[in-house]
């Protein structure tokens, strides 16, 4: 990936709608380049998918939760995975090192719905216990970088 693929990934994720030839000349390519530049980041992966970015308080998912999920034996398999995928409310599951073996993103409507998402997941088999840390107030969230920064 070089300069030009990183500039237009960072103008597609400010705004994916953009027309091939306003990404073309914000790069100094032609729109026919710039859109075949844009297909091959699709199909090597480094571009998943196009999507909007709705606000949760405005969908009425005002309610965003982590919680770590604790359990008796290895987590990282295909059924704990389907079993969390099952739960629409959870957004994101990372299998993680430390004290505890997934870490969950989560959000619903209101802290009712919250407790019945937390009794799903203690229905998974190997769940032994959570740790949920109710978020107040969200300072920023920022899409993936793909911009060198310098260290």
């Amino acid at each position: 990936m070089d300069e030009i693929d990183r500039k237009l990934i960072a103008l597609l994720q400010e705004d994916a709608t953009q027309a091939y030839t306003a990404l073309g000349q914000a790069v100094g390519l032609s729109g026919a380049a710039a859109h075949d530049r844009v297909r091959k980041l699709r199909e090597r992966g480094v571009i998943r998918r196009s999507t909007v970015e709705v606000d949760p308080h405005a969908a009425g998912r005002g309610v965003l939760a982590f919680v770590l999920i604790e359990a008796n034996a290895w987590m990282g398999d295909a059924e704990t995975a389907d079993a969390l995928r099952a739960i629409p409310q959870i957004q994101e599951a990372h299998i993680t090192a430390g004290v505890a073996s997934v870490l969950t993103k989560i959000r619903t409507a209101t802290t009712e719905e919250l407790q019945a998402v937390l009794k799903e997941i203690f229905l998974v088999p190997g769940v032994t216990g959570t740790q949920t840390v109710v978020a107040l107030e969200t300072f920023f969230e920022r899409p993936v970088s793909v911009r060198q920064h310098p260290r």
